[in-house]
């Protein structure tokens, strides 16, 4: 069970946090807390298993990269942990995951990249494929963006 003041904490983490130096600071000010109160009670919440994960979400093509691709590779199922490493490894993937393959679809490793042209995220993929030697693989290209919002998991 959440105390009053842990409620008003996890709906606070679930907004825009303040670009500032501090911004647990700030945050503690806004709840009448100490930086000290704010930072235990988070740690504390992510002990409880309240609080999973914790980050930033930079929205890419604000900054440039206006390109993204999902890329999909297909691997042997003994492989795919070290292939999910190698590919984990570069800084242009964002996200790396694995899926159970399908019957219509066999792919069960996933990579999203993000480039500020074409030109770019195929030279990425190339390195990828060549670092990996996975050479079952399709690049998706986003075509459109159709939803991004926040998941909010308590509100007041």
């Amino acid at each position: 069970m959440l105390t009053s003041i842990e409620k008003q904490l996890v709906q606070e983490l679930q907004t825009e946090i303040p670009l500032v130096s501090r911004p647990f600071l700030a945050l503690a000010q806004k709840l009448n807390l100490s930086e000290e109160e704010v930072l235990t009670k988070i740690k504390d919440l992510a002990v409880r298993g309240v609080i999973r994960r914790f980050g930033a979400t930079v929205n890419h093509q604000q900054v440039g990269y206006v390109v993204n691709a999902m890329v999909v590779w297909q691997v042997p199922e003994e492989q795919i942990k070290e292939a999910g490493k190698i590919l984990a490894s570069f800084p242009e993937v964002t996200h790396c995951y694995a899926r159970p393959a399908q019957p219509k679809w066999p792919y069960n490793l996933y990579t999203m990249i993000h480039g500020k042209t074409h030109q770019e995220c195929q030279e990425i993929i190339n390195r990828l494929i060549r670092a990996s030697e996975i050479k079952n693989c399709c690049a998706l290209f986003t075509v459109a963006e159709l939803k991004k919002s926040k998941m909010k998991y308590l509100s007041l």
